[in-house]
């Protein structure tokens, strides 16, 4: 029998059977990276993604993380990692949508643009099982490095069969990348790695240990060692062609913060064969092509968690009432869901433009930027939802657990800014291009022409740079997002961003913008179509 107190009343219905790709800067970034023709398979992939189905095999591919398995029962060595059938279901449909590495065999236009808006979409359903999807699609720009090994692997890389399991990689449907770069004394100082590379004929046997692997139930690896020339990048299987075992060993899985559903392990290389990819003693130069795509998966990864606690914020807002009214309707609570909304409208837009141009320096401090602003706009969209935000069935800790991951993946905060200003030391061109984006809005707004204008003064300041590192930087990306926004976004958006983001008229947490602002349109496109 329900008792009268037990009556439940004013809870938010759960938000489900909705179509995540049903995203106004989404599908507009979609459309000026010329691949519109995509936009119906993203929304079957957006309703998807918004079932609940998917949903509940994103809470159980985190309840139940993967396990190793070191031994067998008789001893011998297996090094198997076990997985959810959440998980592998998850990958199934990541692998089957193309959203690894299709899209550098895909030569419609757009391709890439395509692929990184199905990323976004499914990243929402659950984030953890993106690692392995990113680095597979990174895996090829740098195996294309060396022809042989691009001409080998890379149609498996791209293969949309998800095929699980310890085979030989020549004899398998598709193949999942990883990457094992950094040691436990060097961290994102990789020229301190102490693995070696000894040559032995047509390969290298590899001898050392890896502080963290990425994936390591991948079937491919890219790693860094020390061969007679210097730092140089390999290829390493998991299992050789004949079968047997490579000789790489995990030794242990991380106990991480957040991305529980995904494996990071410890492994010991113990004469391993590797294959050379790229020149002997460029090791770094050949990985970097790794690095910069999922260093734009970072940016992905952030703007795609951004836009589900957004979603997550203004539904809860729109069916819970408090103090006489619905929280959406009250102005304290507007102006938060607003802002964050400006937040992750600018973030969005910024990936894909990123997808669709690869601008060198715009990666780089935007990587710095919009995975810098994930935590504290996580944060702010579990604080919407209250004490229930707080709830682990709410999904929003595990959003906030998840991230600050994209900051420190593929180097933390001040390696990015850092590389932003090695890009504009070694490649004026880059400055060049990427003033010409600023540039493209002159006129459109005073505020964004005098952040610009400042910006270009600050920059003829050479002195003490590294200092200054995190603060150019920072103004670098807001610019970039200022202009897009300027250029491409809602007038409403454009307008809150210019007037807080680059005029200063904002405080320093969220729901801070000021007064004037079209908070009705921001939040009516924020809200998810239920």
């Amino acid at each position: 029998m329900t008792r009268a107190t037990h009556q439940v009343t004013n809870q938010v219905p759960p938000l489900e059977g909705h179509d995540v790709a049903e995203d106004p800067a989404l599908l507009a970034g979609l459309h000026r990276g010329g691949a519109a023709w995509a936009e119906a398979e993203l929304h079957e992939l957006g309703v998807e993604a918004g079932s609940a189905h998917v949903q509940h095999l994103g809470r159980q591919a985190n309840a139940n993380p993967p396990v190793l398995h070191t031994h067998d029962r008789y001893g011998n060595r297996i090094d198997e990692v076990e997985f959810h059938p959440a998980w592998h279901e998850l990958m199934t449909t990541a692998v089957g949508r193309g959203l690894h590495a299709t899209p550098w065999r895909d030569e419609r236009p757009g391709a890439h643009v395509a692929r990184a808006a199905k990323f976004y979409v499914w990243s929402q359903a659950e984030a953890g099982h993106g690692c392995p999807i990113s680095m597979t699609y990174a895996s090829v720009p740098a195996l294309r490095k060396t022809p042989e090994l691009a001409e080998r692997f890379e149609p498996l890389l791209a293969s949309t069969t998800y095929d699980f399991g310890l085979r030989a990689p020549d004899g398998k449907r598709g193949l999942i990348a990883g990457m094992s770069m950094t040691e436990k004394q060097g961290g994102s100082d990789v020229r301190a790695n102490t693995t070696t590379a000894t040559p032995a004929g047509d390969h290298h046997r590899l001898t050392g240990h890896k502080w963290f692997t990425s994936a390591p139930m991948s079937d491919l690896f890219l790693t860094l060692a020390q061969a007679p020339e210097g730092l140089s990048c390999f290829v390493l299987p998991r299992v050789l062609p004949d079968g047997s075992r490579n000789a790489m060993s995990l030794q242990r899985l991380k106990d991480k913060l957040g991305n529980k559903s995904n494996a990071s392990a410890e492994l010991e290389y113990d004469g391993a064969v590797g294959w050379l990819v790229g020149e002997p003693g460029r090791g770094v130069r050949t990985i970097i092509e790794m690095v910069n795509s999922t260093r734009l998966d970072c940016v992905l990864g952030s703007a795609s968690g951004m836009r589900y606690g957004l979603t997550q914020a203004t539904h809860h807002a729109a069916h819970r009432a408090a103090f006489g009214r619905d929280l959406v309707d009250q102005p304290a609570m507007r102006n938060v869901l607003a802002d964050l909304a400006v937040e992750s409208e600018a973030a969005t837009t910024a990936a894909l433009w990123l997808a669709g141009t690869r601008s060198r320096l715009g990666l780089a401090v935007t990587k710095y930027w919009v995975c810098k602003r994930g935590p504290a706009h996580a944060a702010e969209a579990l604080e919407c939802l209250g004490g229930n935000g707080y709830i682990e069935e709410s999904g929003m800790p595990r959003l906030f657990r998840e991230s600050p991951l994209m900051s420190i993946w593929e180097g933390s905060g001040n390696v990015a800014a850092l590389d932003a200003l090695r890009a504009m030391a070694r490649e004026p061109e880059a400055v060049a291009q990427f003033f010409a984006e600023l540039d493209a809005a002159r006129g459109a707004d005073r505020r964004l022409d005098a952040a610009v204008a400042a910006l270009k003064t600050e920059l003829t300041d050479v002195e003490d740079l590294e200092v200054r590192a995190r603060r150019l930087v920072e103004r670098m990306a807001l610019a970039l997002q200022g202009s897009l926004l300027v250029r491409h976004g809602h007038p409403a958006v454009a307008d809150a961003f210019c007037a807080s983001r680059l005029s200063g008229d904002w405080g320093a947490a969220f729901g801070t913008l000021p007064r004037g602002v079209d908070f009705a349109a921001i939040i009516e496109r924020a809200r998810p179509k239920v």
